[in-house]
């Protein structure tokens, strides 16, 4: 994914920081989030029936239903236990001062939730928009109409929600199904994520982008939009703003893209095969592969869906390589001392690793798979609500005075390139399928 021309110094590399205080274990948000997630992890594999929502709707009636009782009594428990456990988690390093937590974090979930029905909706489902959309809009919404006051703010921890969402999604990302997603989908994914990879974050330099933004932005377009710019942004440490700008401009190509892509399909005359192959390698986000190969054919969802899987699972792999990277990268000068590259090695990224390491291979499968619900699901509450907190502490403003168009260009450039060389790997590994 990397190689030594993109990991020396040069003019456009960002000023190294200076390092910051060492705190004890117990006081690192890296691992504060891995104990946060644990007790989630263990739970659920033995046996919590985690009160997940039925969101879906389309018609007023329908809509009414989503809001019963008994699904906001779910959404009331899982959100008194992730605000339980983050005050918990939270108590080491913040001491009296996380009794201010649960008040403000109330109100961050209950916007998490809303983010996730509006989602929900039936067209809004077909246009292939995330929950992180509304989820951001709404924490902006919030921020530029109505006092942002202290006892809210207390509750504003985006780094502490994308972290432990990260480590949940760890034990979704699973050994067995890489090796199910078959030797030629593994081979298109192994391809395209380091070319891509590389070609992106050249461009990003080429438009003078800054390397945190086009970090974020290559690992976007090469693996799996969203859910990898939130990985990248974890594994660095990055500007939460940045990211926030990258998941907006993902997610408005997204359609155009969901749109058009199966057309091309059928004017190139490509096989079921390699439309899907081509499709699941460069839209961005499981559900617009989903809706975009459904209008190819049967064999177009399988091939795709197989693809984009072998794009997710590398997520991992993807966010250990830039995490070591990255904290190598920021050492001063001479060889790298390992006491500093544990220090800031986001540690947070071995709880992912770890998770995927006991779910893939300690714990029977069937298990795993009735696993697999819950956790995205409580997986995308910390995820929602991590971004209705960036929108919480952004102005539009902010958004525009980071780097204007440059980074959408380097971001366009790179998925120009990534639909080209996507469609020729395509062609060449699942050509001679039907």
């Amino acid at each position: 994914m990397l190689n030594a021309g993109t990991m020396h110094e040069d003019s456009t590399a960002a000023q190294i920081p200076a390092a910051a205080p060492r705190l004890a274990w117990w006081q690192n948000e890296d691992w504060l989030a891995v104990l946060a997630a644990l007790p989630l992890l263990v739970a659920v594999a033995l046996g919590w029936k985690v009160p997940l929502p039925k969101l879906g709707w389309e018609s007023g009636a329908e809509l009414a239903g989503v809001i019963s009782g008994a699904n906001l009594a779910g959404m009331a428990l899982i959100s008194a236990v992730l605000i339980a456990l983050s005050t918990g988690a939270l108590w080491a390093s913040l001491g009296r001062a996380a009794l201010g937590f649960p008040g403000g974090a109330f109100v961050v979930f209950a916007l998490a939730w809303v983010a996730q029905l509006l989602a929900a909706h039936a067209g809004i489902r077909g246009l292939g928009l995330e929950y992180v959309v509304f989820a951001l809009g709404l924490g902006l919404l919030w921020s530029h109409l109505l006092p942002v006051p202290g006892w809210l703010t207390s509750a504003v921890r985006t780094e502490f929600f994308i972290k432990t969402g990260i480590v949940i999604l760890g034990a979704g990302m699973l050994f067995g199904d890489l090796m199910k997603a078959g030797a030629p989908g593994l081979i298109q994914a192994l391809l395209v994520i380091p070319v891509i990879w590389h070609v992106t974050f050249r461009l990003a330099r080429w438009f003078k982008v800054d390397d945190e933004f086009g970090v974020m932005l290559s690992t976007a377009v090469s693996i799996c939009g969203v859910s990898a710019a939130i990985a990248a942004c974890g594994a660095i440490q990055g500007d939460k703003k940045k990211l926030s700008y990258v998941t907006s401009v993902v997610l408005l190509c997204a359609v155009p893209m969901m749109i058009l892509m199966p057309w091309c399909v059928k004017w190139l005359g490509l096989s079921e095969a390699v439309g899907g192959a081509w499709l699941g390698g460069t839209l961005d986000t499981s559900g617009s592969v989903l809706a975009a190969t459904e209008m190819i054919g049967e064999t177009a969802t399988k091939t795709g869906t197989v693809v984009k899987l072998s794009q997710n699972v590398l997520i991992g792999v993807a966010a250990f390589v830039l995490s070591l990277w990255w904290t190598v990268r920021q050492k001063a000068s001479g060889s790298p001392d390992f006491g500093i590259i544990w220090e800031r090695f986001p540690k947070f990224v071995l709880g992912f690793i770890v998770a995927s390491l006991v779910f893939s291979f300690l714990l029977d499968p069937s298990l795993v798979k009735s696993c697999d619900k819950p956790l995205k699901g409580l997986r995308e509450v910390w995820f929602a609500a991590a971004f209705v907190c960036i929108g919480l502490e952004t102005k539009l403003g902010d958004l525009a005075k980071l780097g204007g168009v440059r980074p959408a260009l380097a971001f366009l450039g790179g998925q120009t390139v990534n639909v080209a060389w996507t469609l020729f790997l395509a062609w060449m590994l699942f050509g001679r399928q039907g």
